[in-house]
């Protein structure tokens, strides 16, 4: 993890259970003699999260309806961190979170971490409904925005004459409905559960998945970033598959756009973040 990030040592389960006493249900101590919860249930995730968010960021009530995604709180601070990295912690710093998802989590830990000023914005109503709602009662000035044009990924977000430090995404992972089932249930197959169990810890249609997969998400989302390469200093994505870095690394080229590939690891899972920018940085 990032040196930065404050969840580098193991979780102290019995300060979290006081901010959440709902976590108390879900921790046990496994066979090496060690207090967790089980990752593989959305719930325990959930009330992991509400503890880890009111611990360490002062985010006392955070919630999200059953069936979106419940993300992970330490990775997503990690990308925070290496996006100031790169902005050098700037005193006013502005950003844009595409596909903010119902959890609004990007935007409620970077303006906790580093009081950057947070756009997100989603093509779901439901989620825009339900993000602004975690922004408020977070007590944040973070604007929550609707993407009435799902093709559109910046143009009808970003107004004119805004600017932006930088842009932040999560894409949807797979290419179908049916594409994340499979994964999922592969991953089950692999652990030796006998039922099957969504680790993704939920997600929604626009959440999980979309036309193209990553690959063709990304690469339309570079695309269209060259319109507004004057209205944003860094454009930067994750990427989960490690495969599709080639081809948009080409595109990025015959674009003339400077490009960094910061790798990323939480445990045993890998990713990479991905920055662009048409303008030295």
């Amino acid at each position: 993890m990032h040196p930065n990030n404050l969840h580098n040592t193991a979780y102290n389960f019995e300060i979290l259970q006081k901010h959440t006493p709902l976590l108390k249900e879900f921790v046990f101590v496994n066979e090496y003699n060690t207090k967790t919860i089980d990752f593989s249930n959305a719930l325990a995730v959930k009330a992991l999260n509400k503890a880890l968010l009111s611990h360490y960021y002062d985010i006392k009530h955070w919630d999200i309806p059953e069936g979106y995604l419940c993300p992970p709180i330490p990775n997503r601070v990690d990308y925070i961190h290496y996006i100031a990295d790169i902005v050098h912690t700037k005193e006013y710093c502005r950003g844009l979170d595409i596909g903010v998802g119902a959890n609004c989590i990007y935007p409620l830990l970077a303006t906790q971490i580093y009081k950057w000023n947070m756009v997100g914005a989603d093509i779901s109503k439901s989620s825009v409904a339900i993000a602004k709602q975690n922004a408020t009662e977070a007590f944040t000035d973070i604007e929550i925005r609707l993407q009435e044009t799902p093709a559109h990924i910046f143009k009808g977000i970003i107004q004119s004459e805004e600017y932006f430090d930088f842009t932040m995404c999560n894409p949807p992972f797979y290419a179908s409905a049916q594409d994340a089932q499979k994964a999922n249930t592969q991953k089950n197959k692999k652990l030796h559960l006998s039922k099957t169990i969504d680790r993704n810890f939920g997600g929604v249609s626009n959440e999980l998945w979309c036309n193209g997969g990553e690959a063709l998400f990304v690469k339309r989302m570079i695309k269209q970033s060259l319109d507004f390469k004057d209205q944003v200093g860094v454009f930067t994505t994750l990427i989960s598959k490690k495969e599709n870095l080639p081809k948009l690394v080409k595109l990025l080229k015959k674009l003339a756009a400077t490009h960094q590939i910061i790798d990323m690891q939480q445990g045993h899972k890998k990713s990479r973040i991905l920055t662009w920018s048409f303008n030295a940085y």
